[in-house]
């Protein structure tokens, strides 16, 4: 079985937002299909692990940015598993253009849950085995990002356009979300690299309070978070984001 998965891509008009600018979703869900795709290969896919009541979730994502794809434009992005850790499947993506140059570059931790208790697996636990390579070519892990002191909040609550098949908010979403409540891409300004966390699912009819503040211009942090049950308790991050401009 092939250890590096390829796939070829075509840049649609829904990957640009209404300012015409490339949508940061769009890059993860480039991600996500890749991965998604090489899971049919290995036989570790959705349906293949709804039989066996899991599914896979995504911890982090960390996304280097070289240069953004255009509308029209046809990309090769390959993606492949690092070896499997105590907790996660590590997966690398590269999306390169028509000359072989790299346009951007993921790593992301993946981990089984699930699907009834909606509990994390351990990967010696769940008897899904994904064979991993180390090519030295990938960038580092995407790390943990702690809460901040944020400016600005707006409140979302989740509708049904907002799901994916595991019935919680889709990764992608999150950008997009906060891209349309914030305006904070609207000025053209492309981050060169962007970590999400997602830390509990968000499911349908939730509020979630969304918050945002900059840090001197070039890094922007997000978080998602909800009202917990107790009156008192502290509100349960949903998920968070930094961004690093230029």
């Amino acid at each position: 079985m092939e250890q590096i998965f390829t796939q070829t891509v075509t840049v649609q008009p829904q990957d640009l937002n209404p300012a015409g600018n490339f949508k940061l979703s769009s890059l993860l869900y480039y991600v996500q299909e890749a991965s998604g795709g090489h899971c049919r290969q290995l036989s570790c896919d959705w349906d293949t692990l709804a039989e066996k009541g899991m599914f896979w979730a995504v911890l982090r994502h960390r996304v280097v940015i070289h240069r953004l794809p255009h509308p029209g434009q046809t990309i090769t992005v390959q993606t492949w598993p690092l070896p499997t850790t105590r907790v996660a499947y590590p997966r690398a993506v590269q999306a390169l253009d028509e000359e072989g140059n790299v346009l951007f570059e993921a790593m992301s931790l993946w981990v089984l849950m699930d699907r009834q208790t909606r509990a994390m697996i351990l990967p010696s636990k769940s008897g899904i085995e994904v064979p991993g390579i180390v090519r030295g070519t990938e960038i580092g892990n995407p790390a943990s990002l702690a809460p901040q002191a944020y400016e600005q909040h707006c409140l979302w609550e989740v509708a049904q356009a907002d799901l994916d098949q595991n019935r919680h908010v889709n990764n992608t979403i999150y950008l997009d979300r906060a891209e349309q409540l914030t305006g904070a891409f609207g000025s053209g300004r492309c981050p060169r690299e962007f970590t999400v966390c997602y830390l509990a699912e968000a499911r349908l009819g939730q509020m979630l309070t969304l918050s945002w503040a900059g840090s001197d211009g070039d890094i922007l942090f997000l978080e998602g978070t909800r009202p917990r049950a107790g009156e008192n308790e502290k509100a349960e991050r949903v998920f968070a984001a930094k961004l690093i401009f230029d």
